[in-house]
């Protein structure tokens, strides 16, 4: 072949990867529930414009419907690590159905997306009832902050990789002042969070028209970067902070426990940390825990509401009942749809959680 490059011009160089290293790693992990065959395996699945693309590469493969259903079983039942009591008396808890009206430290199931009080949280959100459990966390979240009696003028609230999520315009709604914050975009570069519109840079992306005006919201919401590895020291005196299923993507379960104590200190004494994340229902001793993704444990959550509860904060009682209706023992897999409670990463069954903890008084 004869090259028709000009003479003296600079060779053309290769398109850079568009996908990061650790993503592409992560998502062979995930879907093969397996370590890359070679450098040129990775290098392959690099290529893929977001983790859109990357995910739905993934799921059209026979290795990728091998694995899933060998791996998983289906439908789901729920094993027996759940129904013990902690091992800690300083952990509270209960083993019930939970409900959205009195809501503790628990976990997501049908019963609480089939409520009134789910239609009226997710209306007052401006968000489809579905039955999927990133609505469950937003409206899970609401109904702590109104438990709490957070939900009133005068307070200030503290977001953390809020994404384009509508928690700040429904508190703005409510007179409540928010800092919301993201990651800075140097912090997520290559792991798809800015090319699945999951990232925000700014307040445009979470503004609500239809909840509150715009001139209210920019009364009321501001915004920041936050690495939420490393807090700044004056985000402070906030009376309550939340995040919904951020913490899990902070580079190990280390990582993510240790966020949750330091999220205590951007509150007022008796302030509230309201966190949702992902929650192995498979196992208390295997789990997924990777530098993009990790799945926690009970044993994970209890050690951690142990030492805040020796450290004088108060954990909300935690209640691990998993649901009892057919629903779930759904397990939904890649291409996701409705209903959307409970997924399989590798070879684990996850499903969200949702934790309280009161900051000592």
């Amino acid at each position: 072949m004869i090259s028709c490059r000009r003479r003296g011009a600079e060779p053309e160089k290769a398109p850079a990867p568009l996908v990061s290293r650790e993503a592409a790693l992560w998502a062979i992990r995930l879907f093969l529930g397996r370590e890359p065959l070679n450098a040129a395996e990775l290098e392959l699945h690099r290529g893929h414009p977001n983790l859109e693309s990357l995910r739905l590469g993934f799921v059209r493969t026979e290795e990728f419907r091998g694995f899933f259903a060998s791996a998983v079983p289906t439908p789901y039942a729920a094993p027996l690590f759940l129904l013990k009591p902690p091992a800690s008396p300083h952990v509270p808890w209960r083993f019930e159905p939970p409900d959205l009206a009195a809501p503790v430290s628990q976990l997501c199931t049908a019963a609480q997306l089939e409520s009134p009080i789910f239609a009226e949280l997710c209306a007052g959100l401006g968000l489809p009832a579905d039955p999927h459990r990133k609505i469950w966390e937003f409206a899970w979240i609401a109904a702590v902050i109104r438990q709490a009696g957070l939900l009133r003028p005068g307070l200030r609230g503290m977001g953390f990789g809020v994404g384009q999520e509508p928690i700040p315009a429904f508190l703005a709604a409510h007179g409540v002042e928010v800092l919301a914050t993201d990651a800075p975009p140097e912090a997520i570069e290559g792991h798809g969070w800015d090319t699945t519109a999951q990232h925000a840079v700014g307040l445009d992306p979470l503004r609500r028209p239809a909840l509150v005006a715009d001139a209210e919201f920019d009364r009321l919401v501001h915004f920041a970067p936050c690495d939420m590895n490393a807090i700044p020291a004056e985000h402070t005196g906030f009376d309550f902070c939340w995040s919904s299923c951020a913490f899990e993507h902070l580079g190990s379960i280390e990582h993510g426990l240790h966020f949750v104590e330091e999220s205590l200190r951007t509150l007022r004494p008796g302030g509230l940390a309201i966190h949702t994340t992902e929650f192995n229902l498979s196992s208390d001793a295997e789990t997924f825990d990777t530098p993009t993704l990790c799945l926690f444990r009970r044993r994970d959550i209890e050690a951690l509401l142990e030492r805040l509860a020796a450290a004088g904060h108060r954990p909300w009682t935690l209640n691990l009942y998993p649901g009892d209706a057919p629903v779930d023992a759904h397990i939904d897999l890649p291409p996701y749809a409705l209903p959307h409670l409970k997924i399989a990463v590798a070879r684990h069954v996850t499903t969200s959680i949702g934790i309280v903890v009161q900051k000592a008084g």
